[in-house]
């Protein structure tokens, strides 16, 4: 890795807060940017694959990073996600992000239709053309790339410093990358709700991008493991383990239901078309969760 200071720690992925119009509660967005920072979090991002990006409008998105950035008022960076179908679409969104005062951004390839390789080159090219902030490669199963390809993303376009692995088998894959990468990257950050959270850390991961149900607890198992406590950062992380099991097979409305639990939110709405709903066995199964979680979370 390179000698330069790159971020590191729990970067918080913002949830949506729907009202039961179908819009964007910008109040509990607020109140959701307070949440995270009161949890301890490096860094906050938005919005991506968690905060169901492909289902708002760009409109919504944009309004959605202002009131994020004017509510941190920088007091964490702000990472902001410019994914879209395409080039010109990612350049726009990478404008508005910048303008609204997003200290980096994050993107997916493009992710509707194949791109060759060069493609995906012009498409970074141009995020970072339109915005000159710091860019995060969001390396997902959606749309793998080779690693040899991630390095010359990362050699030829300079506004490209961090990746954010995620495509299975994660921990074995951060380890391939971070190998190939060198000293070209800033940071490698894990995600999958930090299923390899242990094993991430152990081969060297920069940080994390959970979502922000339980994001005390996740940085309360960063913090012990760099301090060098790793029996208590695994203590913290089995204890997490099953609430990070029910968000995986349930979904995204597993995360929001705990924030409403918690008083952050007001309603577990999806916008995802076919999102799983919890049903009685699911609220039955994350009260019991929750209880044993319950002393280790901070009361907010």
């Amino acid at each position: 890795m390179s000698d330069q200071t790159g971020w590191q720690g729990i970067f918080a992925v913002l949830q949506t807060p729907l009202t039961g119009a179908d819009t964007i509660d910008m109040g509990v967005m607020a109140r959701q940017v307070e949440f995270s920072i009161a949890c301890g979090s490096t860094g906050l991002v938005y919005p991506v694959l968690g905060g169901e990006f492909q289902y708002l409008t760009e409109t919504e998105r944009n309004d959605a990073l202002r009131v994020v950035c004017e509510s941190t008022e920088k007091r964490v960076p702000v990472v902001a996600g410019v994914a879209a179908p395409s080039r010109a679409v990612a350049a726009g969104m990478a404008k508005t992000a910048s303008d609204a005062g997003a200290d980096a951004l994050i993107a997916l390839p493009p992710y509707l239709a194949p791109a060759s390789l060069n493609q995906v080159m012009d498409y970074y090219r141009a995020i970072a053309d339109a915005s000159g902030l710091p860019i995060m490669v969001q390396h997902a199963r959606l749309v793998p790339l080779p690693p040899a390809f991630l390095v010359r993303l990362l050699t030829e376009i300079d506004e490209v410093k961090y990746i954010k692995e995620e495509r299975e088998p994660s921990a074995h894959n951060l380890s391939q990358v971070m190998k190939d990468v060198g000293e070209e990257c800033l940071g490698i950050f894990g995600g999958s709700h930090g299923k390899w959270m242990m094993s991430e850390m152990e081969r060297g991961s920069s940080g994390f991008m959970p979502a922000v149900q339980t994001l005390d607890i996740y940085v309360k198992t960063w913090d012990a493991f760099q301090a060098g406590d790793k029996k208590e950062a695994r203590r913290l992380y089995d204890a997490h383990l099953p609430l990070i099991n029910q968000l995986t097979l349930v979904g995204l409305q597993v995360c929001k239901e705990v924030l409403v639990r918690r008083g952050v939110f007001e309603n577990n709405i999806m916008r995802m078309p076919g999102a799983v709903q919890m049903d009685e066995g699911d609220h039955r199964e994350l009260d019991a969760v929750m209880e044993n979680l319950g002393p280790l979370m901070q009361n907010l």
